[in-house]
């Protein structure tokens, strides 16, 4: 299946020169939305995943019908003071500052074999900030996966030595 015949180009949002992909009208088709996530559980089942991580919030929407698909667990990675208990955290940097990003020093056991969704790769900056909590943890960053890539700003870079897959390339 082409699934970028299901991603929309939004011209000039959030800001002039950018060309959003709008993954929305992928997952409000079911049959688009189930074949991505499938394409995602079957590559995380070759890589025996105990737990699905994903960053807020479309780290969420990749990653849970994920991990339910695989009957596993899923841990949601947010920003400072939205998890209610003891969090362990790492600072990481945006176009124009920095950010903090969190998960609950509980979620993950030391070993834990552990996929990371999210539904764009763009600079990497989050996602190296979500491998660095997963291996504070002692989890064990098993893949990464990603329904678009925006291989122009070689966000793989950072994530060099780490298995991944992506859907799409743009």
């Amino acid at each position: 299946m082409d699934l970028k015949k299901y991603v929309t180009i939004v011209p000039d949002y959030p800001k002039e020169g950018v060309q959003f992909k709008d993954i929305t009208t992928l997952m409000d088709k079911g049959e688009v939305y189930r074949y991505a996530t499938d394409q995602i559980v079957n590559y995380a089942k070759e890589k025996h995943i105990d737990l699905v991580v994903g960053p807020e919030a479309r780290g969420f929407i990749i990653g849970c019908p994920v991990a339910y698909a695989l009957g596993v667990g899923f841990a949601p990675v947010r920003k400072e003071g939205k998890l209610p208990r003891e969090v362990v955290k790492v600072d990481y940097g945006l176009e124009y500052g920095k950010d903090v990003l969190t998960i609950h020093k509980d979620a993950i056991l030391p070993g834990q074999r552990v996929l990371i969704t999210d539904d764009l790769l763009a600079t990497g900056g989050t996602i190296e900030a979500t491998i660095k909590l997963v291996e504070e943890l002692g989890g064990v960053v098993a893949g990464i996966a990603f329904l678009i890539e925006l291989t122009y700003l070689e966000g793989r870079k950072k994530l060099n030595g780490y298995d991944m897959l992506t859907l799409m390339q743009y």
